[in-house]
């Protein structure tokens, strides 16, 4: 069970509607490497992990939740002023002919999200090399959206996130160790 506090995990501020900056974020909404394929991966592994890490991914993964939110919110703030013109202007024309200025799961190119994105071996080593790799590539997306970005107010939020994603790179990485240590002693697997 987890309770809900109706507020953002970091407060999200954008200076100004740009929806040229919301089409970027959209990858970290619904594209392969951004914050609902973690959480949804995470919280799939952890089924086939032991026991000893599956806290981690249980955490982990809520977390990316409140990512998603976060990305949510701004996107949303970027685009709710935006004229049909902007929209199109930005590379947006598409998305804003079939859904306004609604959010809908798709990537920077407008590709629809799709559970292929979710990889899960049920190998506990193998997946969580995945999901480090995964945290790299969310955080090199951030650093990336922060490089186009002239927006300072959005930009702290983005390097809020681009270092969580540095913590879980970490986190992952300690449980692999840890799972190593318990194979070789024969305890799992």
């Amino acid at each position: 069970m987890w309770y809900y506090e109706k507020k953002l995990e970091y407060p999200v501020k954008v200076t100004e509607c740009n929806p040229r900056l919301a089409k970027f974020l959209i990858e970290q909404y619904g594209g392969a490497d951004g914050e609902l394929a973690a959480a949804l991966r995470y919280l799939n592994q952890r089924y086939s992990i032991p026991d000893k890490v599956i806290g981690l991914l249980t955490d982990i993964g809520t977390e990316e939740f409140a990512h998603l939110e976060m990305i949510a919110t701004m996107i949303y703030k970027l685009t709710k002023d935006a004229t049909p013109e902007q929209m199109e202007e930005a590379g947006l024309g598409a998305h804003y002919a079939s859904h306004d200025n609604a959010l809908f799961y798709h990537n920077a190119a407008g590709a629809p999200w799709t559970a292929t994105y979710i990889q899960a071996k049920g190998d506990p080593i193998a997946d969580l090399y995945e999901d480090i790799a995964a945290e790299e590539k969310a955080r090199a997306t951030y650093q990336w959206i922060i490089n186009l970005s002239d927006d300072p107010d959005l930009n702290d939020g983005l390097k809020y996130l681009r270092e969580r994603e540095v913590v879980h790179s970490l986190r992952f990485r300690e449980a692999v160790e840890i799972l190593k240590e318990e194979k070789d002693k024969k305890v799992i697997f």
